[in-house]
């Protein structure tokens, strides 16, 4: 459903995220499913300079194009409860800007290869943007995750399926 926006946007992919995951379904929903689980950022020749420092950083937190979704919806059903909820109030990837964020483990730059863990991204994805992870900055102890307050221990085990093809 496309929208009226006087604006648009053109990103240029700065990398390409590799995972073991090669199909939507069966992915880890969350970086905290997917403990353990390697991966790798391939950083275009062009963009290598803006690495660094990055090495002395332990989480990343990444910015990518979720590429294999087409269209929106406005309300959906997430992995985590039956009950529908609007976009904005979940997680899904099946959003008007179609933009996934994850926050990753660092554990080695080589050159032009960043090795991660806690990887719950689609192999070849395009990754539009890296910042580093600030405890001090990105965690709020005192935050409310809303209807997820009662299901979030869930994503750690749970699995996604076909539903946001």
């Amino acid at each position: 459903m496309p929208f009226d926006n006087p604006q648009s946007f053109t990103y240029v992919p700065i990398g390409t995220v590799h995972s073991p995951f090669s199909d939507i379904a069966g992915m880890p929903i969350q970086p905290n499913g997917a403990r353990g689980i390697r991966g790798r950022i391939e950083i275009s020749q062009e963009f290598v300079a803006g690495l660094r420092d990055l090495e002395d950083f332990s989480h990343l937190i990444l910015i990518y194009a979720l590429h294999r979704c087409n269209g929106y919806s406005l309300e959906v059903k997430p992995f985590l409860d039956p009950q529908p909820h609007g976009i904005f109030a979940t997680r899904a990837p099946k959003r008007p800007n179609a933009i996934g964020l994850s926050i990753v483990r660092l554990t080695a730059i080589q050159g032009t290869s960043l090795e991660i863990e806690d990887v719950d991204i689609l192999d070849g994805t395009p990754l539009l943007d890296i910042k580093p992870y600030v405890p001090a900055f990105d965690s709020y102890c005192e935050a409310k995750a809303g209807w997820f307050d009662a299901v979030s221990h869930n994503a750690t085990t749970f699995r996604s399926d076909e539903r946001f093809r």
